[in-house]
Parts: C-alpha cells; sequence; structure tokens
C-alpha cells in the first residue's frame, strides 16, 4: 500500500512539475491599460489599434478595440 502511494506522490509531482515548466496552464488575457482617440470613437478596431501604438508605442500596446456603448478605443497590454 505505501509503495502505490509513493508512486501515485511521484507521479502527481511529475505531472506538476511539467505543468509549471511548459506554462501549459498560462493565461493569454490582455489587460486594459489606455484609452485613446475621441469619444465616441469612429473608426475601426484597426484604427484604434493604430491610435494607440501611435500614443503608447508597441509594446506595451497588443491591441486596440473600439468597445462600449460609448465606443471607446481601449488599448490592451
Amino acid at each position: 500500500m505505501a509503495k502505490n502511494i509513493n508512486s501515485v506522490s511521484i507521479t502527481v509531482l511529475l505531472f506538476v512539475l511539467l505543468v509549471a515548466s511548459t506554462e501549459i496552464l498560462k493565461s493569454e488575457a490582455q489587460t486594459l491599460c489606455f484609452e485613446c482617440g475621441p469619444m465616441p470613437f469612429l473608426g475601426t478596431n484597426a484604427d484604434c489599434f493604430n491610435c494607440c501604438k501611435t500614443k503608447y508605442g508597441s509594446p506595451p500596446v497588443v491591441s486596440g478595440v473600439v468597445e462600449g456603448s460609448e465606443k471607446h478605443c481601449h488599448c490592451y497590454c
């Protein structure tokens, strides 16, 4: 019985190390970091991203999206 518990413990430990080392569970979420342009922003998402890159640089900005009922250009880092 003790041998089985040790084998399971070692297997779980190796699995945890594998997941941690390969960053399998790493989130791809982006963080809202800035707003750009006039409100309401009348351009497209591409226009918004260009506004963000011009004003704040890339990196840190990785995308720009027109969002919300008031059409704000949000820059994500």
